[in-house]
């Protein structure tokens, strides 16, 4: 589980809050949508909780554990697919996988397995004994998404994690999704493709000028803007209707 409470923050050299008492929590078991415009402030959030930055103000935490209070503990319990793969250039991707499966703990007959099995779904098991500095984005982003897998997260966080992947690599990590929910674990990811969160959520929030506007499924998004349209339109009424009263 996880669970955001009141996260502000500011960036040095702006008097605009990237991220404004933000709360939002993420139950076990199910796939949770974080959706805004450029700016918003998803990404900021992200790094709150995944401890890469310490917030001004509010809590991260995960199952229970503070992100701040005890960073390494709470860091076990999480897969993050960050919003931009660059990775270690000079490593073999198979050098990267170990490393990131010795900072875990992850025994070498599940680190085989899982490599393996991810690997060969997205089509990189064939290049694992390439140096990563030769790899595509999309290449850089499968690894990247199968490393985060690697220890078997309880929670699954990823930003904007279908940039760069072809058509099969995104049907593979949205099937990985669908069965991580299912076996009971959370699932965080923030996007721009409004068919994928339609298609996907559970539940969703929608950020606008670092301030949640919505939290909820998509069935009371309709309710509250009294429209039955796609999430694409609901999405772009409410976040010009919460530009407006911000004017």
């Amino acid at each position: 589980m996880i669970e955001l409470s009141g996260i502000t923050k500011t960036y040095a050299k702006s008097a605009v809050k990237a991220v404004d008492d933000l709360s939002v929590s993420v139950r076990d078991g199910e796939i949770f949508g974080f959706l805004g415009p450029n700016g918003a402030g998803k990404t900021t959030t992200i790094k709150a909780l995944t401890g890469v930055l310490r917030p001004d103000a509010g809590s991260a935490r995960i199952d229970g554990i503070d992100v701040a209070a005890d960073p390494i503990a709470a860091k076990r319990r999480i897969g993050y697919v960050t919003d931009n793969p660059e990775l270690f250039a000079r490593l073999k991707a198979a050098e990267y996988l170990n490393f990131v499966g010795d900072v875990y703990g992850v025994s070498s007959a599940d680190r085989r397995a899982r490599t393996s099995e991810y690997a060969t779904l997205f089509g990189i098991k064939d290049a694992l004994g390439a140096s990563i500095g030769s790899f595509s984005y999309g290449m850089k982003q499968k690894l990247l998404v199968t490393a985060s897998l690697l220890h078997d997260p309880q929670n699954w966080v990823l930003d904007e994690p279908m940039v760069g992947l072809d058509p099969k690599a995104a049907f593979a990590l949205k099937e990985i999704m669908r069965a991580r929910a299912a076996a009971g674990k959370a699932v965080f990811f923030s996007t721009h493709v409004m068919e994928v969160a339609e298609k996907m959520c559970d539940r969703l929030a929608i950020v606008n000028k670092g301030r949640i506007v919505f939290t909820g499924t998509l069935a009371e998004l309709k309710a509250m803007q009294g429209a039955d349209g796609s999430l694409e339109s609901l999405f772009l009424e409410l976040v010009d209707d919460s530009a407006e009263e911000s004017a």
